[in-house]
Formats: structure tokens, sequence, C-alpha cells
């Protein structure tokens, strides 16, 4: 499957203008990562969890309401998401100057649904990510609104390279990138742009064992879906994979590992421990991927790790993380 991903130079011009709007978020290199994996290994962290909304979303909302006609701005924009994505497309349609209808699971983080309410944005919910999913089609449908998916089209991968752009400015010898997979947004539009600017970097994509569809896509050939999310990082817990992000993936994405919640919440409480960053399951996804099924591949390697998300309420974080040594 054959698509064509944003020229790197529509991704910086894309990144020049999100100035304002947006921040160049930092990276750090993760000394008690290092002292775990061993072996001269150098593991940088992309800290994308401190950007505006707390997370890399508001890169792919923007990214897209920019390309939106007068009309359409006008008419609003509606959007489906556990929290995260809601958050962002209640934030670029406040900063677009229009307004945001969202649906989210019943099941959503209050503290993400309060979020999206005090950008602004009006909050629906529905029984199950599927019923979401109809419950947004309907919005379009009856009111207009323009459709801002989570994680498919171009607009989307544009605004996430601009954080691939980030990490090769940032950290330009790398020899391995570990992205967190949901629907494939996110590691669609960095791999793009980190293999245009550096082919031999290997980007690694991971996925949490209760929602792997680009582990199933690629072994099928093409966007599969799943019956049911079952996994704590209700973040990556994207139903079906879609044919352009599943596209760029497949033309940029080296490799797929899988971590199970087990290991998400052990990681957990390891950053804590000894990072102090408090941030929600999907967030360490990568960190995991690098402590358990990495771990030996990527030995005296420079590796960094795109840490993607801290929309987590202290209680949440508490029931979730596992605080012991089981990472070392």
């Amino acid at each position: 499957m054959t698509v064509k991903g944003p020229d790197i130079q529509e991704i910086r011009r894309l990144h020049e203008a999100l100035s304002g709007e947006l921040i160049q978020t930092p990276v750090v290199r993760c000394a008690a990562i290092e002292a775990v994996i061993g072996g001269g290994t150098e593991v940088t962290a992309k800290l994308e969890f401190l950007q505006r909304t707390g997370t890399f979303k508001a890169r792919g909302a923007l990214g897209t309401l920019r390309n939106l006609s007068p009309e359409q701005l006008a008419a609003g924009v509606t959007a489906v998401s556990a929290g995260n994505h809601a958050i962002a497309t209640a934030f670029a349609a406040r900063a677009m100057g229009t307004t945001a209808k969202v649906v989210m699971m019943k099941s959503a983080n209050p503290a993400r649904v309060q979020a999206c309410r005090e950008y602004g944005a009006e909050v629906v919910h529905a029984d199950n990510v599927h019923v979401a999913f109809d419950v947004v089609e309907r919005i379009q449908r009856e009111e207009g609104r323009y459709f801002l998916h989570p994680f498919e089209g171009p607009g989307v991968a544009l605004g996430t390279g601009t954080l691939g752009l980030e990490i090769w400015e940032q950290v330009s010898d790398l020899e391995a990138l570990i992205v967190p997979i949901g629907g494939g947004g996110l590691i669609a539009g960095v791999a793009n742009a980190v293999k245009q600017l550096s082919p031999e970097c290997e980007v690694i994509g991971v996925e949490p064992e209760g929602a792997d569809t680009m582990r199933r896509s690629r072994a099928a050939g093409e966007p599969q879906s799943i019956e049911r999310v079952a996994t704590i990082a209700d973040s990556l817990g994207a139903p079906f994979a879609l044919p352009y992000s599943f596209g760029l993936a497949e033309q940029s994405v080296d490799d797929l590992v899988i971590v199970d919640d087990e290991q998400l919440r052990r990681t957990m409480g390891f950053l804590f421990r000894t990072m102090k960053i408090v941030v929600e399951p999907a967030c360490v996804a990568s960190t995991a991927a690098l402590l358990w099924p990495l771990r030996e591949r990527l030995i005296g390697k420079r590796v960094a790790l795109v840490m993607c998300g801290s929309n987590i309420d202290w209680d949440t974080f508490e029931e979730q993380a596992i605080f012991d040594d089981g990472v070392d």
C-alpha cells in the first residue's frame, strides 16, 4: 500500500507556523534507564507529555484545522476520543476561533473530560469506542461539523511530522527511535519525517497487547480491526487501522513490538521512582519496549523514546502503577 507522506519542507513550514501555539518540548538523557540497560546504551527521551494539552495530539489537530475553509471553521468541528484527542480538538478549535463537540467514552477519565470542557468543548458520552464512532458520524451528518480524525489523514501526519523534525534537530545522531502506536497517526508522521532526514535511523513502533491493530494489519497486508480493546493504555486503544496511516507506517516503520499491561504498570512505577515522572500508560510504552522486548537488541546503541502523554490524575496513576524494582 503506497501513500505519499508530507514532504519535509511542508513539515518545516508547519512547524514554524505553529510556533506561536505550541512549544518545542525538551529532550533529556535518561541515566536511570541507561543504568538498567547497560552496555553503553545512550537513552534520550522526548518529553512530549509537556506539550500543550499534555500530549502530541495538539500538533495533528492544529495541522488539520489550519487547512479548513472559513465556511467549515464556522460550522465547527467534532471528534471521537478516549480523551487526549478530544482535549487537543477542543484546544485547536479555540485557537482557530471555532467550536468543538467531542464524543468520549463513558469510561473516560473524569480529568480528561473536564479538560475538554475547560477548553470550551461540548462533551457527548458513548458506551464504547465502536458506538462513539457511530455517534460522531451522526453529529457530522446532522450538524455539518468537520470530523477531525484522531489518527488518519495527511493533516494528522503533517502535524505529527513536526515532532519527528524536532527529535532529529535535537538528537540528530540516533540509531533507533521507539514510538507508541494507537491508531498509527503518531508513528506514521514521525517516521515519515525522520526517514527523510536520517534514513539509517531504525524506527520501531510499540503497541499494547490488548490493542495490536497495527501488528495485525501488517501481518494481513491491509488495515485490520479488533473486536475489543483490552489494555490499561486507553490512549493507544484504537479499534482499527486505516489506509493512510497504515500505508505511511508500512513505508517508514522498520519493526513493531508488543508490551503487556504488567510491563506498562511496572514501567509507570519505575519512571516515578527513578525520574519522578507521573504519566499515563500510553506514555511509558516506549520505555517498556526498551526495558523488555528490545533490551538485548538495542544494547550499546543511541536510542530515543517518545514519551507521548501525561493526562492522568493521581488516583488513577496510583491504582495502575506497580511500585517495585521489577524492571531491574
